[in-house]
């Protein structure tokens, strides 16, 4: 095992864990947009997403981002629900 797998062009390796960071912040603009969470992105280690209500929502991973994202929804539905 040689630790690289081809990347989405020719003659382009990278590392088996590396991210592809453009596909992972398409699927996070798709699966978070309806639920009011855009400018997705990933600067220097760091991921982020603003919410509507302008709040920047950053963690060091993008599934740690998700996972924040979601608690924020919740507790924003939570929210709702007791009006």
């Amino acid at each position: 095992m040689t630790g690289t797998a081809k990347a989405g062009t020719a003659g382009q390796r990278r590392t088996v864990f590396a991210v592809d960071q453009d596909a992972v912040l398409a699927a996070l603009g798709e699966a978070w947009a309806d639920g009011g969470y855009h400018a997705f992105s990933a600067d220097h280690g760091t991921w982020s997403a603003i919410s509507s209500a302008g709040q920047v929502l950053t963690r060091i991973t993008a599934d740690e981002l998700d996972r924040k994202i979601r608690a924020h929804w919740q507790a924003k539905q939570s929210q709702g629900a007791g009006r």
